[in-house]
Order: structure tokens, then sequence, then C-alpha cells
């Protein structure tokens, strides 16, 4: 019998007797991250990194049972031996090493390697089988570096700024808003943000990350800096801002998917698009993949066939952990055209 096995409720590691990032209400869940798609509520027991604690408590409520290890810090849980390893992906995002019998797995939940002051780095760890996520497992996915998107952000801010019109950044409430903030130059204008994004700055800050200041973002006090301003906001708020109750705006979204020229048009032709993701891109994904220096991939999320096919053509043992299963719902027009590229 496998270490770990997928069923209706999630990844079942049945010689520790816990869930990893469960689908369903649980006894017990191992948490990768607290992202609402790995970290659901309804378990009688968590247990995540420390690192995660904070998070995953806005995530889950005050009634959530919720214990953190510290990251590399061994323990057992009946027959197997977990510890908890950086991921990159957000603050307190882990993946999770499982020792049994002399056979180590490791889920790495999310992960990228790309640099990001707002949470620990990816560590490689060393194991028989990687459980790799694919988000962005095709080649046309590789990210620019920080130190060219950045400027670009600061630039369109600062153009928006003297055509009098706010600057309104779309951006994932945990994790990708934080990133954001974290490396504005703050002293460029006004930061506003959404309560959704706002509700999860007092984790961070706790934990040391350093952010500018930020206000909530109501219309009234948005529409008083005259244009000046940047607002950070979750994407599915967009439909809310063509009421005319922010004044003249400009928008952006960050995203790996900006990448996607298909993306870009969905989102309305006049919105900047600035590629940024807290998920690897697909030389990320081989570097990782490599560094655990295990000979079986379960691949899971995203273009996980894809990626598992590479993989399988390159050396490794490889398939996808619920079988067949891409991104291709969100980028049809262009599928065809990436999966040439494997």
């Amino acid at each position: 019998m496998p270490l770990l096995e997928n069923n209706e409720a999630g990844l079942y590691c049945a010689a520790g007797d816990f869930y990893i990032d469960p689908r369903r209400a649980v006894e017990r869940a191992l948490i990768t991250h607290a992202h609402s798609d790995h970290a659901r509520p309804g378990a009688k027991a968590y247990l995540c990194a420390s690192a995660g604690v904070n998070v995953l408590r806005v995530r889950l409520g005050k009634s959530a049972v919720i214990e953190g290890w510290p990251y590399g810090e061994q323990r057992h849980i009946r027959d197997v031996v977990v510890s908890f390893h950086p991921a990159g992906h957000i603050l307190g995002s882990a993946q999770i090493r499982l020792e049994h019998r002399g056979e180590v797995w490791v889920v790495s939940g999310d992960f990228k390697l790309h640099s990001d002051p707002t949470c620990s780095p990816f560590e490689p760890v060393r194991c028989h089988t990687f459980i790799t996520e694919a988000t962005f497992g095709v080649p046309a996915f590789r990210w620019p570096p920080l130190e060219t998107v950045v400027p670009q952000l600061q630039a369109w801010w600062r153009n928006n700024q003297q055509l009098e019109r706010t600057s309104v950044l779309f951006a994932y409430s945990l994790g990708k808003a934080q990133r954001l903030l974290a490396l504005l130059e703050a002293s460029a204008g006004p930061i506003f943000a959404h309560a959704a994004i706002l509700r999860f700055l007092p984790a961070y800050q706790a934990a040391g990350v350093t952010l500018p200041a930020v206000e909530p973002a109501e219309p009234a006090t948005v529409r008083a800096t005259g244009g000046r301003a940047l607002v950070l906001v979750p994407p599915g708020t967009a439909r809310s801002l063509w009421r005319g109750e922010w004044g003249k705006i400009a928008t952006a979204y960050a995203s790996g998917w900006m990448l996607l020229p298909s993306m870009q048009r969905r989102r309305g032709g006049s919105a900047r698009g600035l590629v940024i993701s807290d998920h690897a891109d697909w030389p990320g994904l081989i570097e990782a993949v490599r560094a655990t220096g295990a000979p079986r991939i379960l691949v899971d999320h995203g273009y996980a066939e894809p990626f598992a096919r590479w993989l399988n053509r390159n050396g490794w043992e490889a398939s996808p952990l619920c079988g067949e299963r891409t991104a291709a719902a969100s980028v049809q027009g262009e599928l065809v055209e990436l999966l040439e590229q494997i």
C-alpha cells in the first residue's frame, strides 16, 4: 500500500491516520498553506507550519483547533515521521515530508522558487516520491525577474497620477497582495486595500514582514486623493468598480496568467497585465523536481498530464495524481499551442 492514497476526502495517510489538504471535513488535517482550496473548514484538528498559524486562523475562524510546528522539526504521528519545510508560496506555506519504514514522500502543496520578502524561501527536500503542483506546467510560462516587473508597476502608478486616475491593482487577497505591498515604493502615494486583503495584514506584520501604511478602500476617501492613490482589490470585485464610485480609474492585473494574450483581452483591453506569480514557472518546476532527487513524481493541479508526460520522457516515473486534468478551462484558445511545446 502506498504511503498516501487519494480518496474522496483528499490525500490520506493510513499509517498516520491523517489527511493532507482534505476536501471534506476529517478528524485530522495537515495543511500546506492557508489558501481556500487547500485549507477548508470542518476538520476537528489542524496541523500546519508555525509560520502559517495566524493566516490559517484568519481563514478558518477563532473556533478552529490549530497547532503549529516549526519548520524542519520532526515529530511522530503514529508510525509516520512528519515535518514541515518552506515552500516559498505565501506566508507559512509548507511542503510536508512523511517518512515511514524508510520510505520518504514529500507533498509540496503550492510553491515557487522566485524571491519573496513575505515568506521563507523554497527548501528542496530529498525524497523517494515527490508530489508537485503544475499550475503553470508548460514551457510558455517563464516569469520575468522582479527587478523588471516592480519598476513597471511603479511607472504605471506614476503615469496614472499624472492623468489623475486612481490606480486599481487586482491581486489575490492572500499572498499576492501582501507580496506586492512589500515590494512597492510606498512614498509614491497613498495606498488603499479591500477588506479581504486588510484582514490578513496583521498576520504578516506579526511575522515581521515590513509593509507600508494601508488604509481601507472607501470610495469617498480614495476619490479625495485626486487620482494619486493605488488601490489593491481581489479580482472578484471587478464589477463594482464600473459604478463610478471611484472616479476615474486605470486597472491592472498581477498574475502569471497575464503572459497569455487571451487572458489580458478577457480582462479588458485597457487593463495593464503585470506578470508576477506565487507559483513556480516551467523552469522552477523542473528545478524543484531535480532538487528532490525523487525518482517518482506525482503531479497535481493545473497542467498535470502534460507535465507528467514531459517528466516521463526525461527519465522520471511520473503520473497525474488525479488522472488527466489540465488548466484548459481557463485558456482553451491557447491550449493546443501550449501543449505542442511539450
